[in-house]
């Protein structure tokens, strides 16, 4: 049949579901489609087949899966590429089968015919003018597998969106249409949790203005997309988006505008939302859609200069190793397109592969940060790919960090009841220095509300923070980095080396007796301190002895006043009685910057060296 004249056999092709499934036979592969993209009619009506032995491929799918039901296990054996809701008690019963893929990978797995498809169930929109039909809502693997398989029944539905890209096959192709007018599935989900909101906090954090973003769906990739409301000129090239991204765009922060690949496009290969989503991106020109291995092959993610991938997972061990399909031995859902978004964004220049996970599960009866990962689970992202994980306490960067390292970053964002046992075990492996200080990680809470910016007087941003334990390698290369005289007037002699044992104090601080900020410069994980200033507080007399250092090249340019000004700050706060600072005669930057700070100030000189006491004035309340 000619493709100009379609209209002449198109009546031909409508049948019922029940005949349309005639052509099914005992030993086939039947091939479903994805999503909210899923034909419920058609899969509805496989309940009531009388038919032996066929196997149902898919992906994830949502809605009616009656062949997944353990009376019709002698009928049908579902194996899927990603187990969602409707099938994982059959999997993990035995009743269905698990294929661990790479979402990239899928295609190429059913066109070279290792997994050939006798029949492919799919939902489209009516055909145009022209007899296209639009996949709508889920392209993704349907569109190969529909391709490929030797024959297609097409539930055609007119409220299925007309989505936009390689997402079009022609009526020709398809040998039976089953009509339903009906709503498309819709995905709803749930309000953001308090701990989904202060991870989506963190990861909004690293997030640059005229980044490309890999968006996902549920209750963290929501709550992310509110904490980016003051972003500009971000971009999406994902597989799968969902409502929270319209606002976005409605507002201007999402405009496609510095995207190096399809610029001022959206690409995606499937969405799950509600109503509004599909109304929005009918006939939507921004919106193009793609299979997956287009929108998941790791090269091509990677020409999106800032690409930033956010995936979650289910564990991840003390050394980086993410496990994201299994609790233990029971499959729960799959690898999915994590390792090509973590790949892709890791190649992208200025890219950041982010790893997200709540750090608790079972209502925080277990840690998702353990020492190994559970006996049976599998690794999705190798601790060589893994460059920053997420969780509600903080971000750890690990990408080109040592064992020891990586741990300390991950102790540090684990839930602070599981700390002790963790620290515990880094050190009966090995893992960490044996003599590791565990008060801060442990008891100490780490004071996330005295984190700021500043704006140095060049105009570089710095962003100020309380000192982590997790800092010993930055202080380590800030002190390698000093001058002679720098070391000189901080230490009162020149000392040469700054090995841990020395150095371990200045990093594991109590945040009460005791306060340190670092003024940073550079994304999380890729930091570089370049000043720090600190106190100690004297218990008798209720003054803290001071301490400050700036790197040689920021030196002149507010870095010391800024980290100063906002030390005393904090010590006000905490009703200190003031600061007590011994500076050299010579240091003549120092003097200054303690004498300007507006406070009563007594000086006190012997022996070429200068004994200022500041003492902070407090208004009556």
């Amino acid at each position: 049949m000619a493709e100009t004249d379609w209209h002449t056999r198109y009546q031909d092709k409508i049948k019922t579901a029940d005949k349309a499934l005639k052509i099914l036979k005992p030993g086939n592969r039947l091939f479903i489609g994805s999503a909210c993209g899923t034909p419920q009619r058609l899969v509805q009506a496989l309940a009531d087949r009388p038919i032996e032995d066929v196997e149902i491929t898919h992906l994830l799918t949502l809605g009616v899966a009656p062949y997944a039901q353990e009376k019709l296990a002698g009928r049908y054996r579902a194996n899927s590429f990603f187990i969602s809701k409707n099938v994982r008690k059959a999997v993990q019963e035995g009743r269905a089968d698990y294929t661990p893929i790479f979402l990239s990978e899928i295609p190429g797995l059913i066109r070279s015919g290792q997994m050939p498809i006798d029949v492919a169930l799919i939902q489209v929109t009516p055909p145009d003018k022209h007899g296209f039909c639009s996949f709508g809502v889920s392209i993704d693997i349907t569109k190969p597998a529909a391709e490929a398989a030797r024959h297609i029944i097409a539930e055609v539905n007119p409220q299925m969106p007309r989505t936009l890209g390689d997402s079009f096959i022609h009526v020709s192709k398809l040998d039976a249409l089953v009509e339903n007018d009906t709503p498309i599935y819709e995905f709803i989900t749930p309000g953001a949790s308090e701990v989904a909101r202060r991870i989506a906090r963190n990861v909004a954090d690293l997030i640059e203005d005229g980044s490309t973003i890999q968006v996902g769906y549920g209750g963290i990739p929501n709550a992310l997309l509110h904490y980016l409301k003051d972003k500009k000129d971000l971009g999406i090239h994902t597989e799968v988006f969902s409502d929270g991204i319209i606002d976005l765009i409605e507002s201007g922060v999402i405009n496609n505008r510095r995207k190096t690949l399809h610029p001022h496009k959206v690409i995606a290969s499937f969405v799950m939302g509600s109503k509004r989503l599909y109304d929005y991106i009918h006939n939507n020109p921004m919106f193009e859609f793609h299979p997956v291995d287009y929108t998941n092959d790791p090269f091509v993610i990677a020409q999106n200069d800032k690409m930033v991938s956010i995936n979650s997972a289910l564990e991840v061990d003390m050394t980086g190793q993410v496990c994201a399909d299994s609790l233990g031995y029971k499959f729960y859902s799959g690898i999915g397109g994590q390792l090509d978004f973590v790949r892709g964004a890791s190649r992208s220049h200025g890219g950041k592969a982010i790893i997200v996970l709540k750090s608790t599960r079972a209502n925080e009866k277990y840690s998702r940060i353990v020492p190994v990962l559970s006996e049976g689970a599998g690794v999705t992202t190798s601790r060589g790919d893994v460059h920053y994980v997420v969780t509600e306490w903080g971000t750890a960067y690990l990408h080109g960090k040592s064992v020891r390292e990586r741990a300390l970053a991950l102790i540090s964002v684990a839930h602070p009841k599981f700390r002790r046992e963790l620290m515990k075990q880094a050190k009966e492996r090995n893992y960490i220095y044996a003599d590791q200080p565990e008060a801060p990680l442990i008891e100490a809470r780490y004071p996330e509300e005295f984190e700021t910016t500043a704006k140095l007087r060049d105009g570089t941003q710095i962003f100020i923070r309380p000192i982590k334990p997790t800092d010993e390698e930055a202080m380590r290369n800030l002190f390698y980095s000093f001058s002679k005289e720098t070391v000189f007037y901080r230490f009162f002699s020149y000392l040469k080396a700054m090995p841990h044992e020395k150095l371990s104090k200045f990093v594991n601080i109590d945040y009460k007796n005791e306060m340190a900020l670092v003024a940073v410069i550079k994304p999380a994980g890729e930091e570089q301190i370049i000043g720090s200033c600190r106190y100690y507080v004297d218990k008798s007399t209720g003054l803290a002895e001071f301490a400050i250092i700036v790197q040689d090249e920021y030196q002149n340019n507010g870095v010391g006043t800024v980290l100063f000004n906002y030390l005393i700050r904090i010590a006000k706060m905490k009703r200190l009685k003031g600061f007590i600072g011994y500076i050299l005669d010579s240091n003549t930057r120092a003097y200054r910057l303690m004498t300007k700070t507006g406070n009563p100030i007594e000086t006190k000189w012997e022996n070429g060296v200068y004994t200022l006491t500041l003492r902070f004035q407090y208004g009556r309340k």
